[in-house]
């Protein structure tokens, strides 16, 4: 009898312990396999890029806000300016691109806008994690609602010239399940923002 019971509480303890280890380590192993692998779930063609603020701050994909900061809230090391020609030009680790002629009558009060040039391929693509975790642990104060699983989804920028210039912006953020998958856009200081930015020639 005590060998039962002592093998039922130690079977207990190591179930327990995995749980809590599994709570731990699910975000930093999902973000793990991100770098490997991640699941498309929509695509669509940049039809215009908004810009809130010329000099930093804000863009806009398809009437879509993406912030330019960094999981630690910093601006992205990056500048968005606008030349004399009304070119709008990105420059980030001592590269850059032109990637239009900056319209305000597009941006619909909004700011000036592009959309892409005879030429241009740009697409903005959204992909989940492979590998979602749960949060037992997450308490809700002001609504009594916390989500049950959380799992990363990332917005990808694909922009490339007919001269062979290439941009890419890749953002993290964390998506929230209830009842059903909700906003993609929750953050969390250290992880979700704009994560990478590459200018190619």
């Amino acid at each position: 009898m005590r060998r039962i019971l002592l093998k039922s509480t130690i079977a207990i303890a190591c179930l327990i312990t995995a749980l809590i280890a599994w709570i731990a380590a699910a975000r930093p192993l999902s973000m793990l396999l991100d770098q490997v692998h991640t699941v498309e779930i929509d695509s669509q063609p940049v039809t215009q890029l908004g810009i809130e603020d010329v000099s930093g701050g804000m863009l806009r994909i398809n009437d879509l806000p993406m912030s330019i900061a960094m999981p630690d809230y910093r601006p992205y090391p990056m500048e968005m300016n606008m030349d004399g020609a009304r070119q709008f030009v990105i420059q980030s680790a001592g590269h850059s691109i032109s990637l239009g002629r900056l319209d305000d009558s597009l941006g619909e009060g909004r700011g000036p806008a592009i959309k892409p040039g005879p030429g241009d391929k740009a697409r903005f693509n959204v992909e989940r994690t492979m590998l979602s975790w749960p949060t037992p642990l997450d308490l809700n104060f002001m609504t009594g609602q916390s989500p049950s699983w959380k799992r990363h989804l990332y917005y990808h920028l694909v922009w490339e010239k007919p001269n062979g210039g290439r941009l890419e912006m890749v953002w993290r953020y964390e998506q929230y399940f209830y009842e059903h998958w909700a906003s993609g856009f929750m953050t969390r200081q250290g992880t979700t923002g704009l994560i990478r930015v590459d200018i190619r020639p």
